[in-house]
């Protein structure tokens, strides 16, 4: 499951623990973890493409829910049944899907970030409405701005619009978003309560684990190790449309014997090799709405290494609990884990401070806490302003 299924599915199971009935409105079923999902929801509405306000609306008056959590939903149809229903309507911004036709928020050319909200700079100069199609029958595909803009409307009535950082809050105000119905809840992983530290061994392993796409600069990750000095070896866990590229790069680079592309692995394989890990790099390009990963290596106690993007300062405090890059500068980048590298003595003590950041200001319990408080309160009082 990608990482907005996995918030949705855990989120719903914590709170079905705790006493509330849950039921989902989805799409397509992919026949993965179908068992799991229809565990954890009793009531299940499926959405056929064809009547969907009206499936919309039987669902709604069948559940009879006191709020509507939406996830991950452009459907114009779906939207507006829920707006007009009279139940506060609570969603959940993972990406940049709500307000970016190309969705990665970046220019595709140059991977510059846009420091703009939805309007005409999407027509000329981004030509956002042509973007990528992968899977397709056509390698392009047509994404509609009016229907972008109308979807906006739409969403801005909700009753509260959920975030993970500052950093989108700030995103959801460009697009003219109330700032009364925006509250920051990181949707943080489900972890073990107490992991060990890493060792911090003699091999000096670096990490990557996350997506292996354009997006997560894995290229400008290798060219930044082809700048280092010191032995060590680097795997990158992931999988992604770009592993090839930036496999053949890695050669080119001289770096096929030091940097192994292991690819998709289960979390508990990926906890093997943070423990032992001596850094963990986060080198995403585009504007990260969170990078909940670099919190995955903090709670091993291992440092992290991180590119300025988007919200991952809100974790990642320089010199605290490892070390924030400028964007693309690979001389820094390769600067830092080079020295966390050489002084075992730093990278412990940055590792120790992420591990305490990571339990007092991360934990699972303090998120799903704050869920179930604000529930509460749109759902006695949908229209009043937002806990900041």
């Amino acid at each position: 499951m990608a990482g907005a299924e996995v918030n949705l599915h855990l989120t719903a199971n914590e709170l079905k623990a705790r006493g509330y009935s849950v039921g989902i409105l989805h799409g397509t079923g992919t026949r993965k973890s179908e068992t799991a999902w229809s565990e954890t929801f009793s009531e299940r509405f499926a959405l056929d493409l064809k009547s969907n306000d009206q499936i919309t609306e039987a669902a709604i008056h069948a559940f009879q829910p006191d709020a509507l959590y939406v996830h991950k939903m452009a459907d114009l149809a779906v939207l507006t049944a829920l707006a007009h229903s009279g139940v506060p309507v609570v969603r959940m911004v993972h990406d940049h899907d709500l307000y970016c036709l190309r969705s990665y928020k970046y220019f595709p050319l140059t991977r510059k970030i846009c420091p703009h909200g939805a309007g005409w700079r999407c027509v000329f100069p981004c030509g956002a409405m042509v973007t990528r199609q992968r899977g397709g029958r056509f390698p392009l595909k047509w994404m509609s701005f009016f229907t972008k803009l109308k979807e906006l409307r739409i969403n801005r009535s909700f009753a509260r619009m959920i975030v993970a950082t500052d950093f989108m809050r700030q995103e959801l105000l460009r697009n003219h978003f109330d700032p009364r119905r925006i509250e920051i809840h990181s949707p943080v992983p489900r972890t073990q309560d107490a992991v060990a530290s890493s060792t911090f061994s003699n091999r000096n392993r670096i990490v990557y684990s996350g997506q292996i796409i354009r997006g997560k600069g894995v290229d400008v990750l290798l060219e930044s190790l082809a700048k280092i000095d010191v032995p060590f070896e680097c795997v990158i866990l992931g999988e992604g449309h770009h592993r090839s590229y930036c496999e053949q790069l890695s050669g080119k680079l001289g770096l096929a014997d030091r940097v192994t592309f292991k690819g998709y692995l289960p979390s508990s394989d990926v906890e093997q090799f943070y423990a032992d890990a001596s850094v963990a790099v986060v080198s995403s390009v585009w504007p990260e709405p969170f990078g909940a990963v670099g919190l995955e290596a903090m709670r091993f106690g291992v440092p992290v290494v991180a590119f300025d993007a988007g919200g991952i300062r809100e974790w990642l405090m320089n010199g605290e609990n490892g070390f924030l890059v400028p964007w693309m500068d690979r001389d820094q980048f390769a600067k830092r884990v080079e020295q966390l590298l050489r002084d075992k003595t730093l990278a412990r003590q940055l590792g120790e401070n992420g591990k305490r950041i990571a339990r007092e200001k991360f934990g699972f319990e303090q998120y799903i806490d704050g869920l179930e408080r604000m529930f509460a309160r749109v759902a006695a009082h949908p229209q009043t302003e937002a806990v900041r």
